[in-house]
């Protein structure tokens, strides 16, 4: 009875440690954003600046933990981590240039329609059949997106603000793809460090362009490391350790809950109050979420 109620009582404990492992996670995510308008920088330097901090925060826990980042550079996966790299860096800046046009709650909303891309992906690119699923989530998805747009008017800065949150999420949705369909055998550490090497490295000449005219002070600089080693190296952590005491269904739908922070963070930051439009909007598009998440789960 007593080493029955210790059982319990541990896996109770494992449990609550898990869930909150997924919420800090999907916190960390959501403050990408708020960092994003924090750091008084252009995309370009900001996508930089994350990368460098994540990848030597990768390399220092690699090392910690003896991974061979090396033996990730064969001749099969050099294309494929060079191509996975191309879209984290295509992903970042489009999500970056969304939060300075547009604020932190459209350009969430417009990359987390990154699910209804990757139904369409597979649909135009794979021929795959969607089923009554994805033609909802579709359906939910693009609802969404005319109400969360504040206009019609490609002159609106929300407006432009969405569309670049729109290229931030196909772009990560090919990623997803693309990740999907690496070789095998590759390290998720050792994919996630050279991902954004290639990234730090597309995006140098631009940065580094805009950093003469750009004065950065202290603030950023801490904004920065926070963006590169929390919101990038640990919220990746937590999420893979929240798996070990929750179904992949549960953190998926905790990890999705993402833009709910986000807006919820910038609502009380910067006063960005979402209209009841926009929130009828986000709420499409977050369900749409949790029932790609749910759905991903079940399959699995």
């Amino acid at each position: 009875m007593i080493a029955t109620s210790v059982s319990t009582a541990g896996t109770s404990t494992g449990h609550r440690n898990a869930l909150l492992a997924a919420h800090i996670a999907a916190v960390l995510f959501g403050l990408t954003g708020i960092l994003g308008a924090l750091i008084q920088a252009n995309a370009s330097l900001i996508t930089f600046g994350r990368a460098t901090f994540a990848f030597i925060a990768l390399g220092f826990v690699a090392g910690l933990k003896g991974t061979r980042l090396l033996d990730a550079l064969s001749w099969r996966n050099l294309p494929v981590i060079g191509l996975t790299g191309t879209l984290l860096a295509a992903h970042w800046v489009t999500f970056f240039i969304a939060i300075k046009v547009g604020g932190v709650a459209v350009a969430t909303l417009g990359f987390a329609s990154f699910p209804a891309f990757i139904a369409l992906i597979d649909l135009l690119v794979f021929r795959e059949r969607i089923g009554a699923t994805e033609s909802l989530l579709l359906l939910l998805v693009t609802a969404g997106l005319v109400l969360v747009v504040p206009s019609f008017d490609l002159l609106d800065q929300g407006t432009m603000g969405l569309l670049w949150g729109l290229a931030s999420g196909l772009a990560f949705a090919l990623l997803a793809v693309a990740n999907r369909r690496r070789p095998s055998g590759m390290d998720a550490m050792q994919v996630a460090f050279w991902q954004n090497v290639v990234v730090a490295a597309l995006v140098a000449p631009f940065a580094f362009s805009h950093l003469a005219g750009t004065s950065l002070h202290g603030n950023d600089w801490v904004n920065l490391a926070l963006l590169g080693v929390f919101c990038t190296g640990l919220s990746q952590f937590l999420f893979v350790k929240s798996l070990d005491g929750l179904q992949a269904r549960t953190t998926g739908m905790v990890i999705a809950l993402e833009p709910v922070y986000a807006i919820a963070c910038a609502w009380w930051l910067f006063g960005e109050q979402p209209s009841l439009r926009m929130a009828a909007g986000a709420a499409l598009i977050v369900l749409a979420t949790l029932m790609t998440a749910w759905r991903k789960a079940a399959a699995h």
